[in-house]
């Protein structure tokens, strides 16, 4: 009699990771950058309404939005430190609480005392460049790393979001209310911003959260200074040769080819086109791209990740480019969108291979050098490319740019560990 063989057991398929949006903790902290992100974009729009409104004078402005950008670059570095020295999450706590304080003295000083406002900005810069490098730190801590590339799209999805909707929704309700209330409001959005994200889930904490120590091991050994931690950070940096090309190569295109377009596309929009328009669909078509390049990469797992990475960055070039050749206004268009799409194909795998490959207990000090390029170079670009437009022409300033944009990015694939963003291949981590 045939005996019936037993069933084999067949091994199931690994089921697919859970999404990130369904992630309690990180939907907590999505909310509190998203409110982050619509403070700071909110900010000079309102101010540009105390102008409109005569309560600030042009040459005030000014003055408040430098220390603005100068109290950002001073506390970025300082957060950095602080975020890896102590916890991620108060470091949120603290720096949004600051930019929380600032938002009534700035409507204090309104109408009053420029020098009150110029204070107050700068306390608003430090709380909003403090928080930068945590939030970052925070999506390792709060994400696995199967997840975190979705986790980062998100992000820059709300920070792209907050770059529409931040301005509009601030025209919307000052049709309701005064400036004195819009910046109430904003110190409410930076309320959420530092109570609403969660702690952690204990993945690459910083230094401030590890463990307490044993008392058998004798006393502590003493903190090193606030200076040395600083450099700890950049020697962990300098151990990753593709973060040091893609930060030249991230240099490049902001001082060279973002302060150009800057500058070169409001002209060319009046001179060339004799219409505002196409300054306007520009502007909105990059964060339109950008936002539809940060979906894309939510989903998209190139093999060779940084060197897709880099072309993203490179694509950038094409909005200089454009704005060189008597080209269709459509064309200039189509090029910012092209732009806005590469700046995210670039930006999603880099804050991604940041939280991989970077020593958790430096993570922040690391990021906090992406923001001081990021945000530091488009003030000094802005800065020259201006004389340099009165020297040289338009014409010849964008094309120096553009081949900028395409030819950095390219040099910078060829370094060492530039095509994975990684120090070993993936098969070699598998």
């Amino acid at each position: 009699m045939a005996t019936t063989p037993l069933p084999t057991t067949a091994k199931s398929p690994a089921p697919p990771p859970r999404s990130v949006l369904r992630d309690t903790s990180f939907l907590r902290l999505w909310a509190g950058t998203t409110a982050s992100g619509l403070a700071t974009w909110a900010l000079p729009f309102v101010l540009g309404l105390a102008v409109l409104h005569r309560d600030l004078g042009a040459a005030g402005l000014g003055l408040v939005l430098a220390a603005r950008t100068v109290g950002f670059l001073a506390a970025v570095a300082v957060g950095g430190v602080l975020a890896d020295r102590h916890s991620r999450r108060a470091a949120v706590l603290w720096s949004a609480l600051a930019a929380a304080a600032a938002a009534p003295l700035l409507a204090a000083g309104l109408g009053r005392s420029v020098v009150l406002m110029t204070a107050a900005a700068a306390l608003a810069g430090a709380g909003q460049g403090a928080c930068r490098p945590a939030f970052q730190a925070l999506v390792a801590e709060t994400v696995d790393p199967g997840r975190r590339q979705q986790a980062n799209a998100a992000m820059t999805m709300a920070v792209r979001g907050c770059t529409l909707a931040g301005p509009a929704l601030t025209a919307l309700l000052a049709a309701f209310l005064d400036v004195r209330t819009l910046l109430l409001g904003i110190a409410l959005l930076w309320l959420v911003a530092a109570l609403v994200p969660g702690k952690g889930k204990g993945k690459g904490k910083g230094k401030g959260n590890a463990a307490a120590p044993d008392p058998a091991d004798g006393p502590p050994a003493p903190r090193a200074g606030f200076r040395a931690e600083f450099l700890e950070g950049i020697r962990e940096a300098r151990r990753h040769p593709w973060f040091l090309a893609g930060l030249s190569a991230l240099a490049a295109v902001i001082a060279l080819g973002y302060s150009a377009t800057s500058v070169a596309l409001p002209l060319i929009s009046r001179d060339r086109y004799g219409t505002e328009w196409v300054l306007a669909a520009a502007v909105t078509a990059y964060t339109v791209g950008a936002l539809a390049g940060a979906l894309v990469m939510a989903r998209l797992r190139p093999r060779s990740q940084g060197w897709a990475a880099f072309a993203g960055l490179a694509a950038y070039g094409f909005a200089p480019l454009s704005l060189m050749l008597p080209v269709h206004p459509l064309v200039v268009v189509a090029a910012y969108a092209v732009a806005g799409i590469g700046i995210e194909l670039f930006n999603v795998p880099w804050f991604t291979a940041t939280q991989r490959e970077v020593d958790p207990g430096k993570l922040a000090r690391v990021s906090s050098l992406d923001f001081l390029v990021s945000y530091g170079l488009a003030p000094v670009g802005l800065a020259l490319i201006a004389p340099a437009v009165e020297a040289f022409g338009v014409t010849a300033v964008l094309a120096v740019c553009a081949a900028a944009c395409f030819l950095v990015p390219a040099a910078a694939a060829l370094v060492p560990t530039a095509r994975h963003f990684a120090r070993t291949a993936p098969a070699a981590r598998d």
